[in-house]
């Protein structure tokens, strides 16, 4: 009995120490939910509306964020309200209306995701305050997406605005302020430009980049539809979002060294004519595109005979510009390097080229010499690209092999006579299985000339076909890699992306991503059908 009571005694005694087990506080569930509104004055949807100040109560602590961006009141208004509290914790939003209201107008304040719960950042999603200085609430809307017309991905906080088309004037977007304004917002591309009266109205979409409802062509993307809208209308818009090619202008050269000048420009630098002038006699200026990320600068490069000062001159069509540059004594000249460009090449057909620092005047073939592994030399040609300064070697690749390029001295001879001294390069071509083939069929193309693209990763096109009346394009010996396709139907059949432009009433050229991306792999065939929806 003795045993007995100690066995149980030393079992209950366990499990009081079991019990007593140490535990912590988890603080309850995660909260999820959004503010509510409790009350507001004057309340949603007011009628002949006369005040200045607005008061919206919540149902617990709020907080403002990003409202200056997130914020849309439409129509707009010239002189912003103020809006407090912000960044601290309120159970209210107090907004004193500081501009002049228009009669008979509803306004709308749309406040995206800017109201969030004080402790948790929950969103009061898109919450609108609507009121009207007339005796009715205007109800009527316009719906639609943008869509950029030349990126597979539109940007955010797209502006979306509606223009009265009795006083409409080609002036008017890059002036005045529309009558309506909605905002795309983020991560979306669908609009609702709501609480519209009945009437007719221009449409138009702006990436609006300074925030002042004004289109600055040099810097934002513009979308718009030459016809008028209708209201109401149950269509669904679409508007195609571009940035307009800009006119030519140049800039006054600066000097980079004792041999070359830089030309900044804006707008297409194509087909441009560039010369110089000295004692009265005019002559080429060579130039060539800037070797760096800086693609609004070209490359002048001074002729020897120049020691104190230029005149250059530019002209394409109707531009016209002379320049006087004084030329300085700075560093030294560029002098002659060549390299053997990256050999990683997106197709097997991609050959080897030079890339050389100052444009070539002249190639001597004999003293370069192509060599197989085993020593045989190989055949080849050469074929001299000013504009990218380099020299492009033209031979029949053969696979799995491994070459050695020989320059002996003198074998290249830049503008300024300066010469190579002896130089080696070495590379591989690969074989044909490391590579990948790609057969894409078209379905539901509209309209010829056509342009098909396929995109690498970084959006470089590494190959492009035109199709004048054919509906299956083959990429051959492609890189194993996720491609992109990219299809434009070339309307004026200049053999690329036009565009478009307000003043001409112009839309860009019509352009098709393929959904997803495409797999290839070594040694595969790839078939795909790629249906146009538009």
């Amino acid at each position: 009995m003795k045993l007995h009571s100690f066995i149980v005694t030393l079992l209950f005694s366990a499990l009081l120490v079991g019990c007593a087990k140490r535990g912590y506080i988890t603080g309850g569930p995660k909260d999820t939910i959004a503010p509510e509104i409790v009350k507001s004055n004057p309340k949603n949807y007011q009628t002949n509306f006369t005040g200045k100040t607005i008061r919206i109560d919540f149902s617990e602590y709020i907080k403002i964020k990003d409202i200056n961006k997130q914020l849309i009141i439409s129509p707009p208004m010239a002189k912003k309200p103020n809006i407090t509290p912000q960044g601290s914790a309120s159970k209210y939003i107090a907004i004193e209306i500081l501009d002049s209201l228009k009669p008979n107008t509803t306004y709308s304040f749309n406040f995206g995701q800017s109201i969030t719960d004080y402790n948790e950042g929950n969103p009061y999603s898109q919450f609108k305050y609507v009121f009207s200085t007339g005796n009715y609430v205007d109800s009527l809307k316009v719906i639609g997406k943008v869509e950029d017309a030349f990126e597979e991905n539109t940007e955010d906080f797209v502006n979306v605005m509606l223009y009265e088309a009795t006083t409409f004037k080609d002036s008017t977007i890059y002036k005045d302020v529309p009558v309506y304004v909605t905002n795309t917002l983020e991560k979306n591309t669908s609009f609702s430009l709501e609480n519209i009266k009945e009437g007719t109205y221009y449409i138009a979409a702006l990436k609006d980049k300074n925030n002042d409802f004004k289109f600055q062509a040099k810097s934002e993307k513009i979308a718009f539809l030459k016809e008028p809208i209708k209201l109401p209308s149950k269509e669904q818009y679409t508007l195609k979002l571009f940035k307009e090619k800009q006119p030519l202008k140049t800039f006054k050269p600066t000097q980079e060294s004792n041999n070359k000048l830089f030309l900044g420009f804006e707008g297409d630098p194509k087909n441009l004519k560039i010369s110089y002038k000295k004692n009265g006699v005019v002559e080429p200026l060579l130039h060539t595109r800037h070797p760096g990320e800086n693609k609004d600068t070209l490359q002048l490069f001074i002729p020897k005979n120049i020691k104190d000062s230029i005149a250059v001159l530019i002209e394409r069509e109707s531009y016209s510009k002379t320049y006087n540059v004084k030329i300085n004594n700075l560093k030294e000249a560029d002098s002659l390097l060549i390299t053997l460009k990256d050999a990683t090449h997106n197709t097997y057909k991609d050959l080897p080229k030079l890339k050389t620092s100052t444009p070539i005047k002249k190639i001597n073939e004999s003293l370069i010499h192509l060599i197989r592994k085993d020593s045989s030399k190989v055949t080849f040609s050469t074929k001299i690209n000013t504009y990218n300064q380099e020299v492009e070697l033209i031979f029949d690749k053969e696979e799995n092999e491994n070459y050695t390029l020989k320059l002996f001295p003198n074998a290249i001879e830049d503008i300024y006579e300066s010469k190579n001294d002896s130089l080696k390069f070495t590379f591989a071509s690969g074989q044909l299985s490391d590579y990948g083939n790609l057969n894409l069929r078209l379905k539901n193309c509209k309209k010829f000339p056509f342009v098909v693209e396929l995109l690498a990763d970084d959006k470089t096109v590494v190959g492009t076909a035109y199709c004048e009346k054919e509906t299956s394009v083959f990429f051959e010996s492609i890189k194993p890699s996720l491609y992109t396709v990219r299809i434009y139907y070339d309307e004026n059949k200049n053999k690329e992306w036009d565009t478009g432009n307000l003043l001409e009433k112009r839309q860009p050229e019509p352009l098709f991503y393929m959904p997803g991306k495409i797999d290839v792999r070594a040694n595969w065939d790839v078939d795909q059908e790629f249906e146009l929806t538009n």
